[in-house]
């Protein structure tokens, strides 16, 4: 099979391109160019897409000895991921970008390009497992599953998508890399969101929405209790950076219930105030072709907690009854349904929350 090996330069991919040519593909290693600055996008951990990392993949592909090509796709990347990224908090959303990244540019942009060009699928570090049935089932190493990044792929472009690693911890990747060869084996992880190479993503959101005073009222009372220079800066279940001028009255913390882009106010709230028991989202993706699940477990955010969960689609639209309540679901973020299984946790769907409730409430 004729494959193409997206290589961004850190160690799963690089192992993931060796594998899959010892399995005897044919196999060209390609590095996406996505930062229209390449310089800017790394502080230490921090980041990717720098040029630094462009010659880490290059000579990763001489060692593996593959062939090796960089693509330009910046402006791709800019319209799908980060426009899409800052538009989202402004609407009061908490997009995911990986999520993005991998539905817009890896599996959409990339894998196109590479099916017009003669390849049969794409490789990439993921991990993640894909099963003999094709579905797409949790890595054996738990902390470092990506599964939950994936959900978003269809079945069609799961079909030509190729996983090495699922079967392996991150210290087995590391200890092949380096029996192998490879510089980037104890090469740092990168961390938080690639394209905010500093980590403050509330100035990175500033720059471009520019600042936008409001309020921070109570939820039970409606008190203001301070200020904001943007409601975008704010996801749901926060308690840092808050500000509050006005103390609460039992002394507890509060955590951010909800966002009103339109009246520009963050509204806050006790702990026991997020909890939620019904998610609704919207725009269902179900490579499993299962839809409506009496017994299953669902993930709401990245490395997020699991719950049990009953969940039915009608007019589009899923509807999630959870077990146990969850804290600090967030619209943006997607609900992925697993169901368990002893060759490992396979996905069955995924779709954009739009809104946690208590039952009692929901309608």
């Amino acid at each position: 099979m004729r494959v193409l090996a997206a290589m961004s330069g850190g160690v799963d991919s690089a192992v993931a391109a060796a594998r899959a040519r010892d399995a005897g593909h044919d196999v060209t290693g390609v590095h996406l160019a996505l930062a229209r600055n390449p310089q800017t996008f790394r502080t230490g951990a921090r980041g990717c897409c720098t040029l630094e990392d462009s010659r880490d993949a290059r000579r990763a592909a001489d060692v593996i000895g593959i062939p090796f090509y960089v693509w330009d796709m910046a402006e791709e990347f800019h319209e799908s991921v980060v426009d899409d990224f800052v538009n989202e908090y402004a609407a009061g959303r908490t997009p995911n970008p990986c999520l993005r990244c991998n539905e817009k540019i890896k599996f959409a942009a990339v894998l196109d390009r590479a099916v017009a060009l003669g390849f049969d699928a794409v490789v990439t570090g993921h991990h993640a497992r894909l099963g003999a049935d094709g579905l797409l089932r949790r890595s054996v190493d738990l902390p470092k599953d990506q599964s939950y990044v994936l959900a978003v792929l269809t079945r069609a472009q799961l079909d030509r998508a190729v996983f090495p690693l699922g079967d392996s911890t991150k210290e087995q990747v590391r200890a092949e890399a380096a029996a192998r060869g490879l510089a980037v084996a104890d090469k740092p992880d990168s961390h938080d969101i690639c394209f905010i190479s500093d980590g403050d993503t509330r100035g990175f959101l500033e720059s471009r929405l520019g600042s936008a005073p409001g309020d921070i009222v109570d939820g039970r009372t409606g008190e203001k209790l301070g200020t904001h220079n943007g409601a975008y800066g704010f996801t749901i279940g926060q308690r840092k950076g808050l500000d509050l001028r006005v103390p609460a009255a039992d002394g507890r913390p509060r955590y951010v219930l909800s966002i009103t882009p339109v009246t520009n106010t963050v509204t806050v709230g006790p702990r026991e105030d997020l909890a939620v028991d019904v998610v609704t989202a919207e725009r269902p993706i179900w490579p499993s072709g299962e839809s409506d699940i009496a017994d299953c477990q669902v993930q709401l955010r990245a490395h997020g907690e699991v719950v049990g969960a009953s969940v039915s689609v009608a007019d589009g639209v899923v509807t999630a009854r959870l077990s146990t309540p969850a804290r600090g679901v967030a619209a943006g973020q997607a609900i992925v349904v697993y169901r368990p299984d002893p060759a490992g946790d396979i996905v069955l769907g995924s779709a954009t929350i739009t809104a946690g409730s208590r039952a009692e409430t929901h309608v």
